[in-house]
């Protein structure tokens, strides 16, 4: 089998696409077959096929141990993992996809967001073991950050979590950000659809703590709810257009104790605010409640409130079309992802970066000049405006 560092797209006057590939040493090879390019799950040896279907396996009968197994795979970058990453999906989303046809039931999944400090562990054990003492199976991805300077990751989540973490009918998954920004993994979304295929109805989606602009997880949950503190700023705040406007629900956290007047005039200013904005659902109004995690209450009140938004988006047939849009997010977002590290590999790019970094430190030339000769290298015909 040809091994190729990278493969390149190029557009001739006619219009047709060519294909060009170029090894390390950046001398380049004859266009191989397009199954030659994108490698699919059939050529996987019989030993690793026979791990994607023990994984599968071991989804199906809601085995804790496959599950968590089954998200490293899809976190891996290693090519073979990936392969294996791509076949296990795949069944997946085939078995989701009968279950719901068969049961005509769908999960429920949920985006908790909210800045530092907002209480986002502690409310979702205490939710999370109201809704297993409720008999539901429930799953919770944690995104920790990465530190961008040795990028480690504490991965505390899970340790605020205690209680819920020895609950069976819970399932924990802490992973690092990973320098990936908005919030959420690169693989968050997998992991979601490996949670589902091992029986787990709902599936909470934490992301880090994150400012006004940061609401990427909005683009992969029926529902985006936002954890604010009582102290979470004035009206004006609730008034900013980013991570307020796209949220389903604001939940006041930390209602008791001293606290409790000020998040009464939290969720006051907020649902105020919340008036002079755009509804991101035409079927849906947002809605402003306080909660607190410390002593529960408020916790019943709050998940009837997400049930009714779930059931109102499968009645309308909101939530279909919306998982549909975040599909063709999500795909243009690992294209760019992927697109990126092309870009670095390419001979043509790579041994001359280091010289326009140094030229852009030193004030030789400017930021965007350096990234156009580079791209100029990438692709010569680049018309950049």
């Amino acid at each position: 089998m040809l091994k190729f560092s990278f493969y390149e797209v190029r557009k001739i006057p006619k219009g047709l696409n060519i294909l060009r590939c170029w090894s390390s040493s950046g001398s380049p090879y004859a266009a191989p077959k397009p199954h030659q390019i994108y490698q699919s799950p059939q050529e996987l040896n019989a030993q690793e096929k026979n791990v994607v279907d023990k994984l599968f396996n071991g989804l199906l009968s809601s085995n804790r141990a496959c599950l968590a197994q089954s998200i490293t795979l899809t976190e891996s970058i290693h090519p073979r993992k990936c392969l294996q990453a791509r076949l296990l999906l795949r069944k997946a989303l085939q078995h989701c996809k009968k279950c719901q046809e068969e049961n005509k039931s769908f999960n429920f999944r949920i985006g908790l967001s909210g800045p530092p400090g907002a209480g986002k562990s502690t409310f979702l054990e205490t939710l999370g073991k109201y809704l297993t003492s409720q008999g539901d199976k429930i799953a919770v991805l944690a995104v920790d950050p990465s530190s961008t300077t040795n990028g480690g990751s504490l991965m505390g989540d899970k340790t605020r979590m205690q209680e819920l973490s020895r609950d069976m009918n819970a399932f924990i998954r802490p992973s690092p950000s990973s320098g990936h920004l908005g919030g959420v993994t690169r693989s968050t979304n997998e992991a979601i659809i490996m949670c589902e295929t091992a029986g787990y109805r709902t599936v909470f989606v934490e992301t880090v703590g994150v400012g006004q602009s940061e609401y990427e997880v909005a683009d992969m949950v029926d529902m985006f709810v936002v954890l604010i503190p009582p102290a979470g700023g004035d009206e004006l705040q609730g008034l900013k257009r980013g991570i307020m406007e796209h949220s389903h629900l604001v939940v006041v956290n930390k209602a008791d104790g001293d606290l409790v007047q000020a998040a009464l005039r939290m969720q006051y200013e907020y649902t105020s605010s919340l008036k002079f904005m755009r509804p991101i659902s035409q079927n849906w109004k947002p809605k402003v409640i306080k909660v607190s995690s410390l002593t529960g209450e408020g916790i019943p009140e709050l998940w009837a409130v997400m049930q009714e938004f779930h059931q109102t988006m499968i009645k309308t047939g909101e939530l279909f079309e919306t998982r549909r849009k975040q599909q063709r997010v999500w795909m243009w977002n690992y294209i760019t992802q992927h697109i990126m590290q092309v870009f670095r590999e390419d001979p043509r790019v790579k041994s001359h970066i280091q010289e326009m970094e140094k030229n852009v430190e030193e004030g030789l030339m400017s930021a965007g000049q350096a990234a156009e000769i580079l791209l100029r290298r990438f692709v010569p015909d680049t018309v950049l405006s």
